[in-house]
């Protein structure tokens, strides 16, 4: 009777077992009582087994049975080992992204915004439960939670089940994620690293930045898309949360008081004095200013940048770099790879920009008293400012005595009190030609947030998905075919025929 009613606990025992092992996922809200169910289980399936210790011990004397133990406890301590290394894994886990451009990985500007989050932001995303992307989303959350030092936290939500959390946010498509704070709320439409931390800069900065850009010149226009235009720039600094506007220097007669950044986007034609006098007054109470200056262009800006420390050369920067083939383009395009210590560039080691059709920039020896000037970017030694304008024409440019050589600056910044001004040498840096060409979209960011006092967004902005397909000649394709396929089965079966022939001829 006894013996029976410790049979019947052993299979009470089992059923304990399972019951622990699948009640997380039947009542997550009862998971504390899960190893005392586990704990429940095994001492009844033990007493079970102890109770008939006599039993087993005749079975064990059948060799066939021991085999078959022994392979049981091999089993079963693989599949320990494996439990044990899963839980550590999932106790300490570790990352190593080996894609080209890290695009499993957040970019610097990311973790630094993420590290320096001062309130507390909360992510709700709306995805069904089999919806493709939703698994993607969860681990860039986690990712961001993990460097927010516990300021970002957030729960997936399926609109279908919970409609009323849906309709609260206003959410009318799967997939949206809606940032908020106590003060903002922000919706992000895409589980996108740039679109996702561009949304967190909505929701933490407190008011909104105006750039403006000065128009009448012959600039490039801000709604152009074409190669030449400035549509990508503009929408650059739209996403990082500053509201770009046209300026028109010679209607308006001064700068609006609300201009954060004002911008010359490489002017064609010199300004008039009464604009000059209009930018003059902007620095003189503290303003911000990025002049892009084209070669052999505008010589009455360049002739005004010199009371801010600034000479514009008149050259054209020439690089016979072997390293320029590789982007496909021709020794007028500098590859720049040296930056000065800076703010702008503290981020861009070992990061390559390009500067199209660029002038080279010098900094006074002697600047203007109060005027703190240097340089930003320079060329590689293997430059030169080329100023024979019909070389250039005829394509046979070469180094003369009287043009400078290299390194040689292309951007240079200069402070006056709390006025910030920066020059770049072209504005082909930021046309949509160029502007997302390696790290030349990073360095005009990082430009306009340093002058708008906004340091702590200066960084390595994330990187668009790449994808780096494989390309194969027809030999190659069947190579890749017949050696896994053909060649390495047949090795096989032809070393297990040997193998055979030689245990035959041994007998």
């Amino acid at each position: 009777m006894i013996r029976r009613l410790l049979d019947w606990g052993g299979y009470l025992g089992v059923a304990v077992l399972g019951f622990g092992a699948i009640l997380p996922f039947v009542r997550p809200e009862w998971n504390q009582y899960r190893w005392i169910a586990i704990g429940v289980g095994i001492v009844l399936v033990l007493v079970s087994l102890l109770a008939r210790v006599e039993d087993y011990r005749g079975l064990l004397r059948n060799q066939t049975l021991r085999y078959g133990l022994n392979t049981g406890v091999a089993i079963a301590l693989v599949l320990g080992v494996t439990v044990v290394v899963q839980a550590l894994s999932f106790q300490h886990g570790a990352r190593k992204d080996l894609t080209e451009n890290k695009r499993f990985s957040l970019s610097p500007q990311t973790i630094q915004l993420l590290g320096g989050l001062k309130t507390e932001v909360n992510a709700v995303a709306f995805f069904r439960a089999d919806q493709p992307g939703k698994r993607g989303a969860e681990d860039l959350f986690k990712q961001y939670a993990r460097y927010s030092n516990g300021k970002f936290t957030w729960k997936s939500a399926d609109p279908d089940r919970e409609p009323g959390l849906a309709k609260r946010y206003g959410v009318e498509s799967y997939g949206t994620i809606v940032l908020e704070t106590k003060a903002k709320s922000e919706k992000v439409l895409d589980a996108d690293e740039e679109k996702l931390t561009n949304g967190l800069v909505k929701v933490t900065r407190e008011g909104k930045r105006i750039v403006y850009v000065v128009q009448g010149h012959g600039e490039a226009e801000l709604g152009n898309t074409e190669r030449p235009g400035f549509s990508e720039a503009k929408s650059s600094m739209e996403k990082a949360n500053y509201e770009v506007k046209p300026l028109v220097l010679a209607r308006t007669g001064k700068v609006p008081d609300d201009a954060t950044v004002v911008i010359l986007a490489g002017p064609r034609n010199d300004l008039l004095p009464p604009e000059l006098e209009a930018l003059d007054a902007y620095v003189g109470r503290g303003g911000k200013v990025l002049a892009m200056i084209n070669p052999f262009q505008n010589e009455g800006l360049k002739k005004h940048l010199v009371k801010y420390g600034f000479q514009l050369d008149d050259d054209l920067v020439v690089e016979q770099n072997p390293i320029g083939r590789l982007f496909g383009i021709g020794p007028e395009v500098p590859i720049i790879q040296q930056y000065e210590s800076h703010p702008i560039t503290r981020d861009l080691g070992g990061v390559t920009t390009l500067f199209p059709l660029t002038r080279s920039i010098t900094a006074l020896k002697t600047p203007p008293k109060g005027v703190t000037v240097q340089a930003l970017a320079r060329t590689s030694p293997d430059s030169w400012g080329e100023t024979n304008r019909a070389d250039l024409q005829r394509g046979v440019a070469k180094p003369d005595p009287q043009d400078l050589r290299g390194p040689l600056a292309v951007a240079a910044v200069a402070t006056i009190d709390k006025a910030r001004l920066v020059v770049y040498g072209t504005s082909n840096i930021v046309s949509n030609q160029f502007l997302n060409i390696q790290g030349n979209r990073d360095f005009f960011l990082n430009t306009v947030s340093w002058l708008a006092e906004e340091e702590d967004q200066i960084s390595v902005r994330p990187k668009d998905a790449k994808q780096t397909p494989v390309f194969m000649t027809s030999n190659q394709a069947q190579a890749a075919f017949f050696l896994p396929v053909v060649i390495l089965p047949a090795l096989v079966l032809a070393g297990g025929i040997v193998a055979v022939v030689r245990r035959r001829a041994a007998k």
